[in-house]
């Protein structure tokens, strides 16, 4: 279905038509030649040409409405349907402390891997709002909800340890995400909490933020990232350079269990990337609930029909002006 992107931009077709209206009738007030036998050249002139003369200036007019008309920006709507499928509104919680650099996720680090798994749940999940929010010592949001995915996962590769200071903060991480679905109108609202470490932040208590999302019907999933005992970890030496040395990063699993349980989620732990892509197929399958919305697929933009014919059209003006059609002085 064709539409203008600017309508109200066709207005300007009104002064363009005023002032060829002034301009015509101006013309036509003036001769080009006077002579006292003017009939006998106009016998001498062709019909063809005279009428050529008279609609000459209706070429520069045509010129510029067309470009009128390219400046609203003409174009086909091909889809407009309404669509039914399953959609909620979910906010991601990233631990972005220092540990998530530990490397028993070969061959990347838990925060690269983690980062690769959000991302294949985020593109799978084409008609859900999703959010990210990252925490360390203190926790903000690096995306709202929103439904363009190119956005989403241009802001999922900006994460990177050190964006925020060391420490691991999930009651603020917790707290910020289901601050993002206060004001969701979506039937199911889910938070995605994945650490691996313990709260070492008390500025807020991880209980309280989980009866924070209780209270909002904000169910919690949390998922313990990281293997049991100790893992190498990189560590860079103004001597030695990097080397890797073997470091231990205990999860507080009964204060992740306890969030869950709170909220009506579950605890996952994962402690390789297959078993952590396992959970969050898992978690796709139970989040789902229907919606009906619209949904608009593509526009085809018609601009340059309108716009590549007026500057041939204003060039012929020019040509025929300057020979064939040239007025007498």
């Amino acid at each position: 279905m064709p539409e203008f992107a600017h309508p109200w931009l066709l207005l300007l077709a009104v002064p363009v038509l005023f002032s060829a209206f002034l301009l015509r009738r101006r013309r036509r007030d003036t001769s080009a030649l006077r002579h006292p036998h003017l009939a006998l050249l106009l016998q001498e002139r062709s019909a063809l040409r005279v009428r050529a003369h008279r609609a000459l200036p209706w070429l520069g007019t045509v010129a510029l409405l067309l470009l009128v008309v390219a400046l609203a920006r003409p174009r086909d709507v091909h889809s407009s349907r309404e669509v039914e499928g399953e959609g909620i509104d979910i906010v991601v919680a990233l631990d972005i402390s220092g540990s998530m650099l530990a490397l028993d996720f070969q061959p990347d680090n838990r925060l690269e891997v983690a980062k690769r798994i959000i991302r294949d749940f985020i593109d799978a999940r084409t008609t859900d709002q999703v959010g990210l929010v990252v925490f360390a010592s203190r926790a903000f949001t690096q995306c709202p909800l929103t439904l363009d995915r190119s956005v989403l996962n241009g802001f999922l590769d900006q994460v990177q340890v050190g964006l925020i200071e060391d420490g691991t903060a999930i009651g603020l991480g917790l707290a910020t995400a289901v601050n993002r679905l206060r004001h969701s109108e979506a039937k199911n609202r889910t938070v995605i909490l994945l650490t691996d470490g313990s709260n070492n932040i008390p500025t807020l208590e991880p209980e309280t933020a989980a009866e924070l999302a209780k209270a909002l019907g904000v169910r919690v999933y949390t998922v313990g990232v990281g293997k049991k005992g100790k893992v190498p970890y990189p560590e860079d030496s103004p001597l030695f350079g990097r080397r890797t040395r073997m470091v231990e990063v205990p999860i507080d699993e009964d204060l992740l269990r306890r969030i869950a349980t709170v909220t009506g989620g579950s605890y996952f732990r994962a402690e390789d990337p297959a078993t952590l892509a396992q959970i969050f197929a898992t978690i796709d399958e139970l989040e789902t609930s229907r919606y009906k919305t619209w949904v608009t697929t593509w526009y085809e933009e018609r601009m340059a029909w309108f716009a590549a014919p007026a500057p041939v059209l204003l060039l012929l003006e020019a040509v025929l002006a300057a020979t064939w059609l040239r007025r007498a002085p």
